[in-house]
C-alpha cells in the first residue's frame, strides 16, 4: 500500500480502506476540500500520508459521550460477530471497521454485558506491548 515518493501517498481507494469508509466518501471529502489531494503523473488522485494522518487526528472517532474516564486510548467500536462460551470462559469476536478483534473473557462477563451476535460493543485496548508492522520494503 502507498504510492510513490519518500512520504507515503495513497490512492483514493487505499485511503478509504485505511479509514474504513467507501472510496466515494473519500472522494466527497476531497471534492469538498476537507481532505487535500493531488494528481499523480497518471492523473490519479492521491492523498499524501501526512495529510491523511492530519485528517484522522482532526476528524477521527472520539470516545462516546458518557463513557467513563479511562487511561486506555485505543477504542474500537464494532458489532459482535461471534460468541463462543463454555462453562467458565468465552470468546467474543468484534468486527470494528476493517479490524477483527477477538477477546477472551469470563463467561460471567459476557452474560453481564449481554453480549450476543449483533450487539454493538467497544473493544477498549490497553497493552504494554503493541507490535507495529509495515509492508515489504520497495527496492529502488
Amino acid at each position: 500500500m502507498g504510492y510513490g515518493g519518500a512520504v507515503s501517498a495513497f490512492r483514493i481507494g487505499e485511503a478509504a480502506e485505511l479509514l474504513g469508509v467507501s472510496a466515494d466518501t473519500v472522494r466527497r471529502w476531497v471534492d469538498a476540500g476537507r481532505l487535500p489531494a493531488r494528481r499523480d503523473d497518471t492523473g490519479q488522485r492521491i492523498v499524501d500520508g501526512t495529510d491523511l494522518a492530519a485528517f484522522v487526528r482532526e476528524h477521527g472517532a472520539r470516545p462516546d459521550e458518557g463513557t467513563e474516564h479511562s487511561s486506555a486510548r485505543n477504542r474500537l467500536r464494532g458489532i459482535v460477530t461471534a460468541v463462543a462460551r463454555d462453562s467458565v470462559m468465552a470468546q467474543v469476536d468484534i468486527q470494528a471497521g476493517p479490524f477483527r478483534v477477538v477477546s477472551l473473557m469470563s463467561r460471567e462477563a459476557v452474560d453481564e454485558l449481554g453480549l450476543e451476535v449483533g450487539s454493538v460493543a467497544t473493544a477498549v485496548i490497553k497493552s504494554t506491548t503493541v507490535v507495529v508492522e509495515t509492508g515489504p520494503k520497495k527496492r529502488a
